[in-house]
This record gives structure tokens, C-alpha cells and sequence, in this order.
């Protein structure tokens, strides 16, 4: 593909260890509360993830990358309404520990830098750094473990 490429990069810290912010990015009905409601996944390499992070679009991806407790990358399947099928668009979830912390990264990569992409990559990226303050919120708040009970 020629063309300029542009992404994205969130980082964010969470109070909660890494165990738990990757149970909360990797269990389904822990997604479905943070992320968006209906959203599923097939928690593996070769798995797939599915989510409405705008509550408008959604995302259908393949997990190609499936490191428990470190990284999960996703790779979007091609989408209706968007400008072109040539992209390959990514979302990388790297977490690292830092204490009993956690810093959670989501690097977003593969958008054309071109006018007619602008508002799926604005969109995007404001959703994605949304749902990573849910995310925080929801283990900080210690949401996940009031659901247990």
C-alpha cells in the first residue's frame, strides 16, 4: 500500500496487578462491563475479538499475538463503509508491571493518512482511550471482584 501511515498510542496506569488487568482485557464477561456490552472474545492466539468500543461501529478482529499477561495484539478484519479494504489496521495491548501497578499501552497502527479515513481513526481513538478509563476505573473501583460476589 503507498501512502502515509499514522496510529495512535494510549498509555494508562492501573492500580491493580497484571494478572487482573489481563483477566479484565481477556475474559468475556469482564470485557462486555468495561469495554462495551455484547462484546466477545475467543481468548487466543488464532482467537478473535469483537466489541463496539464507539457504540457506533465495531470491531472484528483476529488475535495474532496472544502473550498471557504481557501482549495482545489484534489485527481488524476488513469492514463495510470504510474507504478502502488495503489497510491493515492493528491494535497492540502491551501491559507491564510496575509494583503491584500496571501500565497498560495500546499502540494503533495501519490508518491511511488521508482525509477519507479521518473520522474512523478519530472515532477510534478517542473510543480506545475511553474504554482504557473504564478499564481503570472498573479494576481501581474493584467492580470485578463486587461481580464475583
Amino acid at each position: 500500500m503507498a501512502g502515509k501511515l499514522r496510529g495512535y498510542a494510549h498509555r494508562i496506569d492501573i492500580a491493580a496487578d497484571t494478572a487482573r488487568v489481563w483477566w479484565a482485557l481477556t475474559a468475556p464477561a469482564a470485557l462486555a462491563r468495561w469495554c462495551a456490552p455484547g462484546a466477545a472474545i475467543r481468548p487466543r492466539a488464532g482467537g478473535s475479538f469483537r466489541a463496539s468500543v464507539d457504540r457506533i461501529g465495531t470491531i472484528d478482529a483476529h488475535i495474532d499475538v496472544f502473550d498471557p499477561g504481557r501482549r495482545l495484539r489484534l489485527i481488524h478484519m476488513a469492514q463495510d463503509g470504510l474507504p478502502t479494504d488495503e489497510a491493515t489496521l492493528i491494535d497492540d495491548f502491551l501491559l507491564e508491571a510496575d509494583g503491584g501497578a500496571t501500565i497498560v499501552r495500546l499502540l494503533g497502527s495501519g490508518f491511511p493518512d488521508d482525509s477519507a479515513w479521518d473520522p474512523y481513526f478519530l472515532r477510534l481513538r478517542t473510543s480506545w482511550e475511553r474504554a482504557l478509563a473504564r478499564l481503570k476505573v472498573y479494576l481501581e473501583k474493584n467492580m470485578d471482584e463486587k461481580e464475583a460476589k
